[in-house]
């Protein structure tokens, strides 16, 4: 039973992580990054990779 307990729960992390992901561009779309959980967090986006985003 402990070990569906620990397979149930790494599933549910992975579930998690993987539904939080996406893909932004710049204004000229010549830039792109992807995010796992937030794009705010993004090393791209701190370092400033791409400059302004798209709206």
């Amino acid at each position: 039973m402990t070990k569906f307990f620990k397979i149930a729960l790494i599933g549910a992390a992975l579930a998690t992580l993987t539904a939080c992901t996406g893909h932004v561009e710049n204004r000229n779309k010549t830039c792109s990054y992807d995010y796992l959980l937030h794009p705010a967090i993004s090393i791209s986006k701190i370092i400033g990779g791409c400059g302004p985003t798209a709206e």
